[in-house]
């Protein structure tokens, strides 16, 4: 007879203090979608994730151990999150920028991230309606992608367990260096125009 053991897979400090900021990031992105550039959107996030991983190579360079994170760090950047992820739908760099520091252990990461992220696109739906963003087409090409999704989730948690940590978060860096060159260059070319 096998016996299911529940083990935590979040860390709830860091849910406890994002998603308060979270929940005014997408708020203010409702009222104020119509008055901001999605270009500088891009930019401002592109930058966060060039200048976190930055941080992280030349971190050991600077004198002593790294910062404690604080609960109104986590809230700050909760927010940013909630914000860009409402109107660009990027909204892992501010994230990012606060939780890869803690190098918390890879699954609780993922899991920590996993929770947060659902409790933010369940955040934006009243928002979307709201704003008009629902379509009888975009509903329909999700049913039709979420058998892939529920695939690629599986394939995550496998790639997840199977990757050792030091390269799951070397892996993580160049994802997030890649994810930030890109936005930043969106984001100049949308203000160029």
């Amino acid at each position: 007879m096998s016996v299911w053991v529940y083990r935590r897979v979040w860390d709830p400090w860091n849910l406890k203090v994002m998603i308060p900021g979270c929940v005014v990031g997408v708020g203010m992105a409702w009222l104020l979608a119509a008055y901001v550039s999605h270009g500088a959107i891009r930019l401002v996030v592109g930058l966060i994730a060039l200048g976190f991983v930055g941080y992280a190579f030349f971190r050991h360079m600077l004198p002593g151990e790294p910062p404690r994170p604080r609960a109104w760090h986590g809230v700050f950047w909760g927010g940013l999150s909630g914000f860009t992820t409402t109107l660009i739908q990027i909204g892992a760099p501010p994230y990012y920028a606060f939780v890869l520091p803690q190098r918390l252990e890879k699954m609780i990461y993922v899991g920590t991230t996993v929770m947060f992220f659902a409790a933010a696109n369940t955040m934006k739906v009243v928002p979307y309606f709201a704003l008009g963003q629902f379509s009888t087409a975009g509903l329909a090409t999700s049913f039709a992608l979420f058998p892939l999704a529920i695939a690629c989730n599986f394939l995550g948690i496998y790639l997840v367990r199977v990757t050792p940590e030091a390269m799951f978060y070397r892996i993580t860096n160049v994802i997030v260096f890649v994810l930030g060159l890109e936005l930043t260059r969106q984001g100049v070319m949308e203000l160029m125009k």
